[in-house]
């Protein structure tokens, strides 16, 4: 093995044992590849050992790289995107649809878990905030799921599953960051994320309605439902007027070539903000919280960033992409095979590790190899980077379980945190099993049907 390949292992053991330290990731990952760059400088300067050719200048690169992060202005979507989730979240306009819903689908069996299913796409679609969309649904629905004796495992898996919707239905600040490290057009990943994840959401609601009719005690109607009536179709359509707006302006000003991302996503934080003064729902204090929350996540993303930058100029320059290329190449796998070895490993990742760790560290390492892949994937002559954008794809639904994998799938002490005493943690993890087949399910349908993803970026993109 050559000697500087030693580096790039000795590089990948020390973050992973350093990990379950409890030390923040991004100072983990700055960590290391500081700690490595020294340790290949000294060999080249000090030993003359000329593994890297690492120097002075080469590290210099680093405060381009740096720099370079601050100054993107697509990345300025991310704390827009996270604003316009957090104010939506403080409107009240989720209760309004839980409430109107519940009385539209009262009279069928799961339905329940139907409006759980049916607001986790909605607010999917209007904030992609997990966190806040796991709490909030479990806040609402779970209480009354629970009252109505509600297989426990059935109600949590529902609300952990459909809370979990944003981190693929655009506009995610995953499909975002993708693109970035990818250097892809985001329009195209998030075109191409609207099939997997209304799919998505489809089959959710299906295997809901399914394992009701099987197991009808599992679920069982509330005791006063009654027939909906054309008030509360009425009703329910009203409710839903103010978030489909929402979602209309961000995500059809970008389709309609209206505006960019990132002007979008100023539209969308502007009007989240208008639906929480029309809902009397806004005030300085809510402002003051939504702002703050905002700086947090937003800091805590960018510091990822900064980490994963050092981390991986180092890696590079021990020679990372290359034993990873061979390493990959070597496998005598094929094109297809590759793509479902890199699949199965960010899939066990996912148990241990946040996507955001899994997108800023993985995905520039794999792109380089993906693109020299000969893969067979129609971007029907308009979608620039078709294997990319599929595998980018491929990847987001893959890091869609990562959020209900144990031991670290964060939505599942979201959930746990806003459950009563009676509800186990085992209880969550035996009710998000079944969700998690489905995504792998919908990640075979996405991996067969490569046209699901590249579709519709053609159709809305036409050539000049």
């Amino acid at each position: 093995m050559d000697p500087q390949n030693y580096l790039v292992i000795g590089m990948f053991v020390s973050f992973i044992a350093l990990l379950f330290t409890g030390f923040p990731v991004a100072w983990v990952l700055s960590g290391v590849g500081i700690a490595f760059a020294g340790v290949a400088w000294m060999s080249d300067n000090v030993f003359g050992l000329t593994m890297t050719g690492l120097d002075y200048n080469t590290l210099g690169l680093l405060v381009g790289r740096i720099f370079g992060i601050m100054d993107n202005w697509v990345l300025i979507a991310l704390p827009m995107f996270i604003f316009m989730g957090l104010m939506l979240d403080k409107s009240g306009i989720a209760e309004k649809m839980m409430r109107s819903m519940q009385k539209l689908f009262g009279n069928i069996r799961g339905g329940l878990a139907v409006t759980v299913a049916l607001i986790g796409v909605i607010l999917a679609a209007s904030t992609g905030i997990i966190g806040a969309s796991v709490v909030l649904l479990g806040l609402m629905s779970l209480p009354v799921m629970l009252n109505q004796k509600y297989d426990k495992p059935l109600a949590l898996g529902t609300i952990a599953a459909s809370g979990c919707l944003g981190i693929l239905i655009p506009p995610s600040i995953m499909l975002v960051i993708m693109g970035d490290q990818l250097a892809i057009p985001i329009l195209d990943l998030f075109m191409g994320a609207v099939f997997p994840g209304l799919i998505l959401g489809f089959l959710y609601i299906v295997y809901i309605l399914v394992y009701c009719k099987i197991f009808p005690n599992k679920a069982p109607l509330a005791s006063d439902h009654k027939e909906a009536t054309l008030k509360d179709v009425i009703r329910a359509l009203i409710d839903i007027i103010p978030p489909a707006g929402l979602i209309l302006l961000v995500l059809g000003s970008i389709f309609m070539g209206i505006a960019t991302v990132t002007e979008a996503s100023a539209f969308g934080a502007i009007g989240a903000t208008i639906i929480a003064i029309l809902y009397k729902h806004f005030n300085f204090d809510i402002l003051k919280d939504v702002v703050i929350k905002t700086m947090n996540t937003a800091a805590y993303i960018f510091a990822i960033f900064v980490g994963a930058t050092i981390f991986a100029l180092v890696l590079r320059e021990c020679g990372g992409d290359q034993l990873i290329e061979s390493g990959l190449t070597g496998l005598g796998f094929g094109p297809y095979g590759i793509i479902i070895f890199v699949l199965v490993i960010v899939f066990f990742l996912g148990f241990f590790l946040d996507w955001i760790e899994i997108t800023l560290i993985i995905l520039p390492l794999l792109g380089p190899v993906i693109t020299n892949l000969n893969l067979q994937i129609n971007g029907f002559g308009v979608v620039d980077y078709p294997n990319l954008t599929w595998f980018a794809l491929l990847v987001a639904v893959t890091l869609q379980t990562s959020f209900l994998t144990p031991p670290v799938g964060f939505a599942l002490f979201y959930l746990k945190g806003v459950c009563p005493p009676s509800v186990k943690l085992l209880d969550i993890y035996r009710g998000v099993v079944p969700f998690i087949i489905i995504q792998l399910i919908a990640l075979v349908l996405v991996f067969v049907f490569p046209e699901l993803v590249t579709w519709l970026p053609s159709k809305v993109f036409k050539p000049l």
